[in-house]
């Protein structure tokens, strides 16, 4: 016969065993809840656009495909449980406009004050320089000469360039290009004087074209950050947990040299 304290012994041990039961179904629910408001539709979305370390890259002699956007998704959408799938567009202002409109989940961009209008970022994961790209036999050697009457300034339209460059170099002209490819084209046709934007970017582009140079010193950063699309913001601690886990556990250090990102400076928080 089961003494007055084996019962209460045993009792306490169903209620503690109930109590872990209880537990882990309550977080096996909340990480369902958070999966299914990260990635409504069964899969993670990862908005990208080619031509930029910090999205999506193709090593053209292996042609993997690699960038922070690219390799982060894919690593938050086996956190979640569930396949990536990835959508393509011409430049960021495309992925944001997609990201607003809840056509995709996730991508890392310039957390700017403008643009959190539109999304919900993380903490800052990375910063980026900005800088200036030359063509081959320019005779442009520092920023300072930027600033004249002729002086043609490309930008990717929509960017953080765009927004910004015009009230910096009043005397110049403001040229915005479709694409980072378009850029590129604009160059050959004589079209632009030189390249604005993010390093990482102006590295691919440099090293495609023998002789260009990017001129030293930096006009700013970008704080790059993972953007949700807006109310998602009860699971912006578990993406931030991600931020957090990929700085300290080598996936964005990995991240980057896959990528080849050049220009990246540790995050400030």
């Amino acid at each position: 016969m089961m003494t007055l304290s084996g019962i209460m012994t045993a009792g306490l041990r169903r209620i503690g065993l109930a109590c872990i039961i209880a537990t882990l179904a309550a977080a096996s629910a909340h990480a369902g809840d958070e999966t299914t408001l990260l990635a409504p539709t069964g899969k993670l979305r990862v908005g990208v656009y080619p031509g930029s370390p910090t999205s999506l890259v193709t090593d053209p002699a292996t042609h993997q495909t690699h960038g922070l956007s690219h390799d982060l998704g894919e690593a938050f959408a086996k956190r979640l449980g569930v396949p990536v799938d990835y959508v393509s567009f011409q430049r960021i202002a495309d992925v944001i406009a997609a990201i607003k409109n809840a056509e995709v989940d996730f991508t890392i961009t310039n957390a700017t004050p403008a643009r959190a209008n539109d999304v919900s970022f993380s903490p800052i994961l990375v910063a980026v320089e900005l800088g200036y790209l030359v063509p081959p036999n320019s005779t442009i050697m520092s920023a300072d000469e930027i600033d004249q009457p002729g002086i043609r300034i490309g930008v990717t339209k929509g960017g953080t360039s765009e927004r910004t460059l015009g009230a910096k170099f009043p005397n110049a002209r403001i040229v915005p290009a479709e694409s980072v490819t378009a850029a590129v084209a604009m160059f050959g046709r004589g079209e632009i004087d030189l390249y604005a934007t993010n390093k990482p970017t102006l590295f691919e582009i440099s090293d495609a074209m023998p002789g260009a140079r990017i001129l030293n010193g930096k006009w700013g950063l970008e704080h790059m950050a993972v953007a949700i699309p807006k109310g998602r913001e009860q699971a912006l601690p578990s993406v931030a947990d991600f931020v957090k886990d990929v700085q300290s556990n080598g996936l964005l250090t990995k991240a980057e040299q896959e990528a080849g990102l050049r220009g990246a400076v540790k995050a400030e928080q």
